[in-house]
């Protein structure tokens, strides 16, 4: 998708907000990310911490709890085809919803090590992919309704994802720190619950426009899903370092560094609040030079924020490494969706479904590489894995924003 080059940015923007806030879907789905971000993004830094003091596991195993996200492609894309063949995108993402606030309930009531990582996998799985259905449901309004201002509402839309990962990691470690860290996770469950009632009683919009009847649904051949595997593939290793430094920054920062409570959720909430800032730009920027071309930038941070975590040891050089992530995600946020849905046309859902669910896949390549890195070299140097996964995806992404058979706009 070309992004629109017919209004000034600032004008764009605004009416973007303007649309986002009149429309239904859209004012819904914005609510219903920050409900997401917000319940995820508190249970995130905590769950190692209470896989570790509640439940008795090493900082190996409690690294590896990551390894159960595996599932979680292999749901989303069930989730995802079943939404294509059926259309019901917002009926499946309240079902997920539901599904992930069992999930978070039932591991903040576990009583031995084994039932988190059991419940995560098989249950879990399916409650992550209610954002890629809530995606795909906008995609759909915006083939209905077709406006210039579309990729600036999605981006809005994913910017309020953020905005709940700016405010979850404080809450989370000011409600665990007053209570426990299972009635943290229980709260991650009743907000992942939540999700669901901003959108109220919203039917599935219509996937085309009265003008464009929709066209059969058929299963996308590997062939035609190549680009996107490819860029998801990329998008993997950019993302395999939010895992580690999730698990092992706040115990770095704790235990190594001596940081105060304060001080430690300060440099976690940093990120977040320069992606936040930083969304809007990416868009702007990216209908000038391409979406692909910026995420090469943007994976060129990673290495510069990982070397940061690995190297510095100081807040400083922890709140540097933290912004630098800050641009990372500003980038790949705002665009990154966009892009997998104009790699797989024809099946938006399962686009949607198999890059959100991706994040899962580097979780668990993170969780593996950190549960082991950690053992092997320790912290802050296990920081250097994902600096090297980092750099891969810097040089993949330039090969292929350099290919002549990406769509138009988005090189």
């Amino acid at each position: 998708m070309t992004l629109p080059e017919s209004a000034p940015a600032t004008a764009a923007e605004v009416s973007a907000l303007r649309l986002t806030a009149r429309t239904p879907l859209y004012r819904g789905a914005t609510l219903a990310m920050f409900l997401s971000g917000l319940g995820f993004s508190a249970a995130a830094p905590q769950i190692a911490s209470f896989l570790v003091k509640d439940l008795g596991a090493s900082l190996t195993v409690a690294g590896l709890f990551y390894l159960t996200n595996l599932t979680a492609p292999i749901a989303g894309y069930l989730v995802g085809a079943r939404s294509d063949r059926t259309g019901s995108r917002l009926g499946l993402f309240r079902i997920c919803a539901v599904v992930g606030f069992l999930s978070w309930t039932a591991v903040a009531f576990s009583t031995q090590l084994w039932m988190p990582f059991v419940i995560s996998a098989v249950v879990g799985a399916f409650g992550g992919a209610a954002i890629s259905q809530l995606f795909a449901a906008i995609h759909d309004e915006t083939r209905a309704h077709p406006t210039p201002y579309d990729d600036s509402v999605v981006s809005i839309i994913r910017m309020a994802l953020t905005a709940g990962w700016v405010v979850g990691p404080v809450a989370g470690a000011f409600l665990a720190a007053h209570t426990s860290l299972r009635v943290m996770l229980f709260a991650t469950a009743v907000a992942t619950l939540a999700q669901i009632v901003p959108l109220g009683f919203l039917q599935t919009p219509a996937a085309s426009s009265p003008d464009q009847p929709a066209e059969p649904h058929h299963r996308p051949s590997l062939p035609a899903m190549l680009p996107l595997l490819t860029f998801t593939g990329l998008y993997v290793l950019v993302y395999a370092g939010e895992s580690i430094k999730y698990a092992y920054l706040p115990i770095y920062m704790a235990d190594e560094l001596h940081f105060p409570a304060g001080l430690s959720g300060a440099v976690i909430g940093i990120q977040p609040l320069v992606e936040l800032a930083l969304m809007p730009l990416a868009v702007v920027v990216a209908r000038r030079i391409g979406m692909l071309r910026l995420m090469v930038l943007g994976a060129a941070f990673g290495v510069g924020a990982n070397l940061c975590f690995a190297l510095t040891g100081t807040a400083a050089g922890l709140f540097a490494g933290q912004a630098l992530m800050g641009g990372v995600w500003g980038i790949f946020a705002a665009l990154g969706i966009i892009v997998a849905q104009n790699l797989l046309p024809g099946a938006v859902a399962t686009a949607s479904a198999i890059f959100l669910s991706s994040t899962a896949i580097s979780s668990a390549l993170g969780g593996a590489t950190g549960g082991l890195g950690a053992a092997v070299v320790g912290l802050p140097h296990v920081f250097l894995f994902p600096a090297t996964f980092t750099l891969l995806a810097t040089l993949g992404l330039a090969l292929m924003s350099r290919s002549a058979a990406q769509p138009r706009g988005m090189t």
